[in-house]
């Protein structure tokens, strides 16, 4: 696994750039994708000035495109004048996508009953294309929560869903993951040798337990959803906060322990025979 995680590292860095000199270019198309791609970095959208000077292109360049992906249906402008902002559209594409919507559907009832049991957030992260997305969450139904929104994309790096993601794949797979790893907002990359501990680390445990390295307070629970041959479709974790009030819930070990048989529940359910993954009879020990 060594040597895989180390050449994979290296490519990291070109693996996702798209050379000037591709063969085959589509420039109007390339126009279209960069303009959906900024605006879903403006939650408050963008004016045609603004758009053309983001993407360095003339107004008159980009107004036929902004025009068409209107009457599509991609982007919305209520009025004269007003902000272009991404429609729901692409949203509603994604979850037409039926491999994530049959997941998804499986998980919710499981996800419900792991988060009433616990009185956590619970999330599921499958992998695409150099991240792990939440395709999935479900809040507990007490008073307070700390939950990641669905769609959003979280590090293989340093996250409890990208070490699971990572840990439960074949050596081959692993490599071509870590090769197409995209940073995310606010990253800060784990050293590959320690990335490598925390992978056999998580093999070896069957889950991860870990210090969030984004939210200080918070502790990553995060178990596989495997398939027939052991590997990980996706990540089911806890965001687990702990209470230092009188207010009593589930310790770390006996939410990891509801995690795991959750995870194991939408293993048997989605896979087409039960799969080899085992709950532990005791959890890593709580931290203090």
């Amino acid at each position: 696994m060594a040597s895989s995680i180390k050449v994979a590292a290296t490519e990291t860095e070109t693996a996702n750039k798209v050379p000037d000199t591709d063969k085959y270019r589509a420039p109007a198309l390339d126009k279209g994708l960069d303009i959906l791609e900024l605006l879903a970095s403006h939650a408050y959208g963008l004016t045609q000035v603004e758009i053309s000077r983001s993407l360095g292109r003339s107004a008159n360049e980009l107004y036929r495109m902004l025009d068409r992906l209107v009457r599509r249906g991609y982007v919305v402008k209520p009025e004269p004048g007003e902000r272009y902002h991404l429609s729901l559209k692409l949203f509603a594409l994604a979850h037409r996508h039926p491999p994530v919507e049959r997941l998804a559907e499986a998980a919710a009832p499981i996800m419900r009953s792991v988060a009433d049991s616990m009185e956590q957030s619970v999330q599921l992260a499958v992998y695409d294309r150099g991240a792990a997305v939440v395709v999935a969450q479900t809040n507990p139904p007490g008073t307070w929560a700390y939950s990641i929104r669905r769609g959003a994309e979280v590090s293989l790096f340093n996250t409890g869903s990208g070490h699971v993601l990572l840990a439960f794949q074949s050596e081959r797979r692993r490599a071509q993951m870590l090769a197409e790893h995209r940073p995310v907002e606010g990253e800060v990359l784990l050293p590959i040798t320690e990335l490598e501990e925390r992978v056999k680390a998580v093999q070896q445990r069957g889950y991860e337990y870990s210090q969030s390295a984004q939210v200080e307070g918070v502790i990553n629970l995060s178990a596989p959803v495997l398939d027939h041959d052991g590997r990980a479709l996706a990540a089911m974790t806890i965001p687990y906060l702990r209470r230092i009030d009188t207010y009593k819930i589930p310790s770390t070990k006996e939410a990891t322990k509801i995690l795991l048989e959750g995870a194991q529940a939408l293993s048997y359910s989605v896979a087409s025979s039960a799969s080899d993954y085992s709950t532990p009879d005791e959890p890593e020990k709580e931290h203090t």
